[in-house]
């Protein structure tokens, strides 16, 4: 006797879903199951979910200043006026501009290098934004880079290649965020008081 087996639609959804970040064979079948359902309800549910995605997908893009999600270039960050000009805070992904600003204490504006040097994963200087981040400087005349990296190696070699390139500007402070972030982490496992006390304690690197 031949086993059973879901249909093969559904298999094709489960195998797509456990390639998402966080989910693994048995969520991405519960949540293969929970989509198609076989209600009314259920099916609509899943119509909704799918065309959202593919409006998500067709829509939102990298700011072309910044690196922020946007529906629009530029994003609301680098379009806000209200925001000081003269502090340009780095993070590695724009998934990490997020916790900062739900702490309240930056006021100025973002930029996201989308990743950090990483050699042994084939990750150098020229697949990082790190041409467009001094040409910002240069045009918009930043007074202070925030280095907002993570606290491992990777950020910190990352935070230093950056303050080596940017001793080219006299005038500019280079800081990095205090190291209230445990060792090995990221900003996003960080909790807001963390994220507060490190931008607040920020310490200067070069001038």
């Amino acid at each position: 006797m031949r086993r059973i087996d879901y249909p093969e639609p559904l298999q094709r959804l489960v195998a797509q879903l456990k390639r998402m970040p966080g989910i693994g064979p048995r969520s991405a079948e519960r949540i293969a199951l929970w989509l198609v359902g076989t209600g009314r309800q259920e099916a609509s549910r899943g119509r909704e979910i799918a065309e959202t995605m593919l409006e998500n997908a067709a829509k939102v893009r990298p700011c072309d200043r910044c690196g922020f999600f946007t529906i629009a270039t530029p994003c609301e960050i680098c379009r806000d006026e209200s925001r000081a000009d003269g502090p340009l805070c780095v993070v590695e992904q724009a998934t990490d501009i997020i916790p900062l600003e739900r702490t309240g204490v930056f006021k100025g504006r973002y930029h996201a290098l989308g990743g950090r040097l990483a050699p042994l994963d084939h990750v150098g200087p020229e697949d990082l934004t790190i041409d467009r981040l001094l040409e910002r400087v240069k045009e918009e005349g930043a007074t202070e880079i925030i280095l907002a990296l993570g606290a491992d190696v990777e950020g910190e070699a990352t935070a230093q290649y950056l303050a080596g390139l940017l001793r080219e500007f006299p005038e500019l402070n280079v800081t990095r965020i205090a190291q209230g972030l445990p060792a090995g982490g990221g900003l996003e496992s960080a909790d807001e008081l963390t994220l507060s006390r490190a931008m607040t304690g920020r310490v200067l690197l070069s001038k």
